[in-house]
């Protein structure tokens, strides 16, 4: 049988009027993002507003995205931005440096041999949203951890449903944000990031809350261990430390 992820990729799907929206973002959503199915294989491609719709993803549609970790090679502090408020889905949250997708649109992020799309559409997006060149985040630099399949509504209308490659990348970057798309951001170290979660003013975007309920603090404990002989972190230290071949179901 079908799963409801290939069935929903065959269906016809809802979409929605996005003028009431900032157009900038809106504009965005016309974006083609990489369906998949629970294993992640690749279905096909439809546009971000689609994929992004509850109706659609109550029905099963799933797609591929990342989450991007800058850390500090100097002492292993980790980027967070703060979501602007213009944002569609999840507007004014934190959350990990860089989360979005592999689109359809670019041939080079739809190649999956060694997560190269991926960390291809991960060096443009921390420049897009970031300003980070892109030559201070070579592709070759992400180190690949997991991949994690989860469901995470926004409000009523809107919610993520994806398969999110997890990848650390340690960089002395440049940050020169897009207002439009990020309205803070920061460096913290474990601590100061577990002081933010406890904080009752602060939001964070769930996908973010499940990697560090999960995952982060743990690999960011053996980044900081596994520091070479002149003190620096490095994300390609972490290099076999999970198993990275199976997609990780969150609840």
């Amino acid at each position: 049988m079908s799963s409801p992820a290939v069935l929903a990729a065959k269906a016809a799907l809802t979409s929605i009027d996005l003028s009431g929206y900032d157009p900038v973002q809106s504009k965005l959503m016309d974006e083609r993002c990489i369906l998949v199915d629970e294993d992640d294989n690749a279905l096909g491609a439809v546009d971000k507003k689609t994929c992004h719709l509850m109706e659609n993803i109550n029905k099963g549609l799933l797609h591929r995205a990342f989450s991007a970790f800058v850390f500090r090679p100097s002492d292993g502090k980790l980027l967070l931005q703060k979501r602007a408020p213009e944002k569609i889905t999840f507007p004014d949250m934190w959350t990990n440096s860089c989360c979005s997708h592999p689109l359809d649109d670019f041939e080079a992020e739809k190649i999956e041999k060694d997560q190269l799309g991926v960390r291809v559409a991960a060096s443009r997006k921390l420049e897009h949203e970031l300003g980070i060149p892109q030559s201070q985040t070579p592709v070759d630099e992400f180190q690949y951890l997991t991949r994690i399949h989860y469901l995470a509504p926004s409000n009523g209308m809107w919610g993520e449903h994806e398969v999110d490659y997890i990848l650390f990348i340690t960089a002395d970057v440049t940050v020169t944000p897009n207002e439009n798309e990020i309205c803070d951001h920061k460096y913290v170290d474990k601590a100061e990031l577990q002081s933010m979660f406890e904080e009752t003013g602060n939001l964070f975007t769930p996908w973010f809350k499940l990697i560090a309920r999960d995952f982060l603090f743990g690999w960011w404990d053996e980044l900081l261990l596994r520091k070479s002989a002149d003190g620096k972190v490095s994300a390609k230290s972490l290099a076999g430390i999970v198993d990275g071949s199976k997609v990780v179901k969150m609840v």
